[in-house]
């Protein structure tokens, strides 16, 4: 339910995000509101139930002390999703449309099962059938994003579709093939340093399981890199930081309450339990959503290479996902049967006292 939750966000968030680009948003800009403003929302919240209750004498572990390991961690999570995924992701959406970067994201867990195997965070068992149908799943997954991005076909009109709906604010809709190649290549960069974001960030919870201080800190990180990556692309352009109650204002808030703050909170507290994998799985439900929510109030138009890809990625994806329970399932076993072999081989332990010879007890001994 929580990545439901997560996915339904993403899926508003692109298409008020979309709405905002066609206005004259700018990307660098947006992604430093985007990531101060969920600064401002969760760092007092950080404080509070993981600080304040640690010094009020209750969990202590709540937010182990910062090293200069996990430091140099949170400053390379601060860049990879906040910086460069959010930037590319937002350039390569303004040169395509809403739907169709929603649908190149879906060679997001593709990759983060690719790293999570490389790294051993994924267990692969090359002569197991679940592990197959993993591997096999992948590549589905990415030969389905490869046909949205090099076969167009004719469009398809779907009946909600309304052709007068905002139609004079889609100019997208005579996206050219040399936008769509370059949008493809920038989301697919953004692709790769998500997928890096959610296995760092999978690494970092084991040593610094703070979920909420964890989040907060990333999103501060990522204000001050991101501002400074605004100044040295934009330099002196001073009016990109004018912002007013509009849609921009709106999105920045949105996306950073939600897209951002809650996003990185219920990633980290899902993949505790079902690994980095889990989370991205349900990428496609994203798109899904946001293709109806885009065709019916951006009037934007879908192809037949988008729909055929978003097919064959969806089936890649179902794939990963059986064979992922099924492995959990079986590791679930084996862990309970260890369990059980550990408890049997057990000693148990007894305690004596031993009398010396003035007649009190001494040292006790363990008898085995």
């Amino acid at each position: 339910m929580f990545i439901i939750f997560l996915q339904t966000s993403y899926a508003v968030g692109s298409l008020v995000i979309k709405s905002a680009l066609n206005k004259g948003l700018n990307h660098y800009t947006f992604a430093v509101y985007r990531n101060a403003i969920a600064t401002l929302f969760f760092g007092p919240l950080a404080f509070f139930f993981e600080s304040y209750h640690s010094f009020a004498g209750g969990n202590r572990k709540a937010r182990p002390k910062m090293t200069v390991s996990i430091f140099l961690k949170i400053i390379l999570l601060g860049l990879l999703e906040p910086v460069i995924d959010q930037n590319l992701f937002y350039a390569g959406m303004k040169s395509t449309t809403a739907t169709f970067a929603s649908a190149m994201c879906n060679i997001l867990p593709a990759i983060t099962f690719v790293m999570a195997w490389m790294l051993r965070l994924e267990k692969v068992k090359m002569k197991s059938l679940h592990s197959q149908v993993k591997i096999i799943g992948t590549l589905v997954t990415i030969g389905g994003a490869m046909i949205m991005t090099l076969i167009r076909g004719p469009e398809i009109q779907f009946p909600w579709t309304n052709n007068h709906t905002l139609h004079h604010q889609s100019p997208v809709n005579t996206m050219s093939t040399q936008d769509q190649i370059k949008g493809s290549l920038m989301i697919s960069v953004g692709c790769i340093s998500w997928a890096s974001f959610v296995i760092l960030q999978a690494v970092t919870l084991k040593s610094y399981p703070a979920d909420l201080s964890l989040t907060a800190l990333v999103c501060m990180m990522g204000t001050l890199e991101g501002s400074i990556l605004t100044l040295v692309v934009e330099k002196a352009n001073t009016s990109i930081w004018s912002i007013n109650w509009d849609i921009k204002l709106f999105a920045a808030i949105y996306n950073g309450v939600v897209c951002s703050g809650f996003a990185y909170y219920i990633s980290g507290v899902v993949m505790r339990d079902r690994g980095p994998v889990f989370v991205t799985a349900f990428n496609p439900l994203s798109m899904v959503i946001i293709s109806i929510l885009e065709s019916s109030f951006l009037a934007e138009k879908l192809n037949l290479g988008n729909i055929v890809g978003a097919i064959v990625i969806v089936l890649g994806l179902y794939l990963v996902i059986w064979g992922k329970s099924k492995d959990q399932k079986q590791q679930g076993h084996e862990s309970s049967l260890n369990q059980q072999e550990n408890g049997m081989k057990r000693p148990i332990k007894h305690s004596v006292d031993v009398v010396n010879s003035h007649g009190k007890p001494s040292s006790d001994v363990e008898v085995v």
